[in-house]
């Protein structure tokens, strides 16, 4: 029976592709220890390089939103006793609230 397809929030795809970023590692090193394919990893850092003008877009107050929206789901991740992952320039860290 095959295994079930695994699926990643924006932030884990966010954080491996800033990982990738960094190259500190090669894409297979990270695609072997998060356990994806290296095409799937390629395609996701090519997808956020080409949309990485949007973030400089006059659109601010979406963009404000946008992080409200993920703060408030945080919280509520919290409260229901799991742990949020909180994505910063440096990778990420769980938060501890």
């Amino acid at each position: 029976m095959p295994t079930p397809r695994r699926t990643f929030t924006p932030e884990e795809k966010a954080r491996i592709v800033l990982d990738i970023l960094k190259e500190e590692k090669s894409v297979s090193q990270i695609a072997s220890e998060a356990g994806i394919h290296a095409n799937v990893l390629n395609s996701w850092k090519n997808e956020a390089t080409q949309n990485l003008s949007q973030l400089f877009v006059g659109d601010r107050k979406g963009i404000t939103k946008t992080k409200k929206r993920m703060r408030t789901a945080d919280r509520r991740t919290l409260r229901r006793g799991g742990q949020a992952h909180l994505l910063n320039y440096r990778g990420s860290k769980k938060s501890g609230r």
